[in-house]
């Protein structure tokens, strides 16, 4: 792993029985970097997360190698026991809903001394205190108040506020959101953005944001990955990604997006079809079934084409290229 590597991600695969949920994803987060995963629904940005968090149900089988900063072993095949050191103390992640990640029969500001106390060496009289600290630090109101009560007392903002606390109470590597913002307000989603990318970057930790919205992606990530039918199929910087999209999915999505001036001109259009079952992918380009330039050379898997190092995509027909 490169010194400036906080993640590196190769050859990830995952499957159960014979059907293959993902296929050769490779990537990496530098140190401080926010990267965006996105992509529609079953495109396998979820399943990516909770590998690299070792918390894929024990009926997937996973190959490839993930490593972390600071972590002296694979990802990839280690058992719960090992995990456990790492979750919470490298490796921290945020879901998209607040009350199944927290649990609704202990008071919030146990919950967050709870993760304290497991990867710190410090008493519970301590770790409460540092708490009410980290609940202070995410924007809750009369902190030390909002640690005695239970999940169910606090709007959503305020829950999804408690489960970053609790993320980020060990200063973790690395912090996995996974559509942390889908089920809030507007208003309520702009707050939690901006305090996660505060969050991270006090803590100079990378940043892997999973979410199926390009106008988040815009706002919180420097680097964008493209993912569908379990494949990343572009990768880039954000701007140049959103502004020149090369693979037929990514303009597809951003045809059908609203993002103001990265919108393609006129009424938004639509991607005819949907994403295939899981494991139920087609040969060759995933994207073909779907897509209006596709040819009989679609049938064979695109070669990844990098313009630049952190730049490029898998498509024969790529949109701006002439072939």
């Amino acid at each position: 792993m490169s010194s400036s590597r906080v993640l590196d991600v190769a050859g990830l695969g995952v499957s159960v029985g014979p059907l293959t949920l993902l296929t050769d994803v490779t990537f990496g987060v530098g140190r401080g970097e926010r990267v965006g995963l996105i992509g529609e629904s079953g495109s396998g940005k979820s399943l990516t997360g909770l590998s690299v968090l070792g918390l894929l149900p024990e009926d997937l089988h996973a190959r490839g190698s993930i490593r972390l900063a600071g972590v002296d072993h694979d990802i990839v095949g280690a058992n719960e026991r090992a995990m456990s050191r790492v979750r919470g103390r490298d490796v921290a992640m945020v879901f998209q809903e607040p009350m199944t990640a927290l649990n609704p029969t202990m008071r919030v500001g146990e919950q967050v001394a709870e993760t304290i106390v497991l990867h710190r060496r410090c008493g519970r009289g301590e770790a409460r205190q540092a708490a009410v600290a980290l609940l202070d630090a995410v924007g809750l109101p009369s902190p030390a108040d909002t640690a005695r009560a239970f999940p169910h007392q606090l709007s959503g903002g305020q829950r999804q506020r408690v489960v970053l606390a609790i993320a980020l109470a060990n200063d973790p590597e690395l912090l996995v959101c996974d559509e942390p913002t889908t089920a809030l307000d507007v208003t309520v989603q702009a707050l939690v953005l901006d305090l996660i990318v505060r969050g991270v970057s006090a803590r100079d930790a990378a940043l892997l944001f999973i979410t199926h919205d390009l106008a988040v992606v815009a706002t919180v990530c420097e680097r964008v990955l493209v993912m569908y039918g379990g494949r990343i199929v572009e990768a880039g910087p954000v701007e140049e990604v959103f502004r020149r999209p090369r693979h037929r999915y990514t303009q597809g999505l951003l045809e059908a997006s609203d993002l103001e001036e990265l919108a393609a001109p006129g009424r938004l259009r639509t991607i005819p079809g949907s994403v295939p079952a899981a494991g139920r992918f087609p040969d060759g380009c995933v994207f073909r079934t779907r897509c209006a330039h596709a040819t009989t050379v679609c049938r064979e898997a695109p070669p990844w084409t990098g313009e630049t190092p952190e730049r490029g995509y898998a498509c024969h027909h790529p949109a701006g290229v002439k072939v």
